[in-house]
């Protein structure tokens, strides 16, 4: 299969992209990214683009199936409209020229709180993002939705190293839907529901990824 990945230079999507490159089910991995990838692999292909303006119909983007796992934070991002143009509007539009040049295949790293009518805006924006995501059709659309990630990413989140210290602390004595989710199981489902999809819409919830 060839698969589309989305957010290869992130936490997740760092941890995605070589589980691709090795699992001999995968022929490709497309990793569009706004600046070129350090990595260099025989079956990874890294379209270097400005992801406001995406090609037509590029020859990269025939692919089986899309991974999603690109995302930001408000305070990173700057506003929120800025938020919303990458979390909604960035996967939304690669989801359409994947489609249309034959992907079957969606698969989101999302977010616990998803909801479209949320009054909290980051679960309000991944709400909408899978509810535009149904819209489309794809014969398998997986939705992973972990709760805190835990596992170290390149910038600093102070107010998400505070929960993964408190929740880390409590460890098993909370419920599963509550504890930690390591980046590296997101990873694995994510992985999974690409490289052997099932049809129809599923949802991985947070209590399945603690591991």
């Amino acid at each position: 299969m060839r698969v589309m990945l989305l957010g290869a230079t992130g936490l997740v999507g760092g941890l995605t992209l070589p589980g691709l490159l090795d699992d001999p089910r995968c022929s490709a991995v497309v990793a569009p990214t706004r600046r070129p990838l350090a990595l260099t692999h025989g079956k990874l292909q890294n379209p270097v683009l400005a992801f406001d303006a995406l090609p037509a119909s590029p020859e990269w983007a025939r692919v089986d199936a899309v991974i999603c796992a690109l995302g930001s934070t408000i305070a990173q991002a700057g506003s929120r409209e800025a938020f919303h143009r990458i979390d909604h509007d960035y996967p939304l539009a690669f989801a359409r020229l994947a489609q249309a040049q034959g992907a079957k295949t969606y698969v989101l790293n999302s977010a616990a709180g998803a909801n479209p009518q949320s009054s909290i805006f980051y679960n309000r924006v991944k709400g909408e993002l899978e509810r535009d995501l149904r819209a489309l059709g794809f014969a398998s659309l997986t939705l992973v939705r972990p709760g805190l990630i835990g596992g170290e990413r390149t910038e600093v989140r102070r107010g998400e190293r505070f929960a993964l210290a408190v929740l880390g602390a409590l460890g098993p004595a909370l419920p599963r839907a509550w504890r930690i989710n390591p980046a590296a199981e997101i990873a694995k489902a994510l992985t999974g529901a690409a490289l052997a999809p099932q049809p129809g819409e599923h949802v991985v919830t947070s209590s399945a990824l603690v591991g």
